[in-house]
């Protein structure tokens, strides 16, 4: 048995796979049904927290990039762009379930910075209480080292959330059902790992490299993320974001995706 219908304080990572089509623009149908979903989960009574890419996608997207930019001024700029559309989407799809949502910008100086890291998990709590879904996003338009060295990818930063915010659980939405024994995409036969008890060296070997084009996360960054939950004692879960309605079933104790045991 799972457990997770027991899990209060939620922190769901949205990665831009999820969010947007391959063209970088808004997935729609999608979204909406994520909204939707979330906003009942939040409605019967869990503390959802989101961290979500998509800023410097959606900004590629808008702009008619075909791809993610290279270069670190045209990333800081899409990212500005692409966060203001962002959160606008955000914002008027959520108020459709009188819900309120409110943003925070991270960047890592803060999170090493115990003063700033306080006043976080202090603005998280109070946001909380107040029945509002705080959505979490790197400031990408500031975080240039982060940018450079792509070491600024969200499943490592939701992770640290989830730990700062002290959730039971740490639920991340990709493009993949869970974490599989070889790579789906190059094998066909490959078989998913329903449970990880604890992240081994075999374990991380199955990890592969970087996610789509508009993304910078693979499952690499993902198992990176497991090992910061899990250590911080929070499961984990790795389940595809296509089809928001398996949420519910997720937390209906269903097996879905791949669980990473707390330690």
């Amino acid at each position: 048995m799972r457990n997770i219908s027991e899990k209060q304080r939620i922190v769901i990572k949205l990665g831009t796979s999820t969010l947007a089509h391959k063209t970088g623009k808004l997935n729609i149908r999608r979204m909406t049904n994520l909204v939707r979903v979330i906003s009942d989960l939040h409605n019967s009574g869990r503390e959802i927290i989101m961290v979500s890419s998509g800023a410097v996608g959606l900004g590629a997207g808008k702009l008619g990039l075909p791809e993610k930019p290279k270069d670190t001024k045209t990333k800081q700029a899409v990212a500005a762009i692409g966060q203001c559309e962002l959160m606008h989407v955000y914002d008027d799809m959520f108020a459709k379930y009188s819900i309120t949502v409110a943003q925070i910008l991270l960047t890592k100086a803060i999170i090493n910075n115990p003063s700033h890291c306080e006043n976080f998990m202090n603005t998280v709590e109070k946001l909380v209480n107040m029945d509002v879904i705080p959505i979490v996003n790197e400031n990408d338009t500031i975080a240039i080292d982060e940018l450079e060295l792509e070491i600024g990818e969200n499943d490592s930063l939701s992770a640290l959330v989830a730990e700062l915010s002290r959730a039971d659980l740490l639920l991340i939405l990709s493009d993949i059902d869970a974490l599989y024994d070889d790579d789906p995409r190059s094998n066909p036969d490959a078989k998913p790992i329903p449970l990880v008890e604890k992240i081994t060296p075999e374990i991380e070997a199955v990890a592969g490299g970087a996610g789509t084009s508009l993304g910078t996360g693979g499952m690499s960054t993902k198992i990176t993320a497991a090992k910061i939950a899990t250590n911080a004692g929070i499961d984990m879960i790795i389940m595809n974001g296509r089809d928001p309605e398996k949420l519910y079933d997720l937390f209906e104790d269903k097996e879905i995706g791949t669980l990473f045991k707390a330690q």
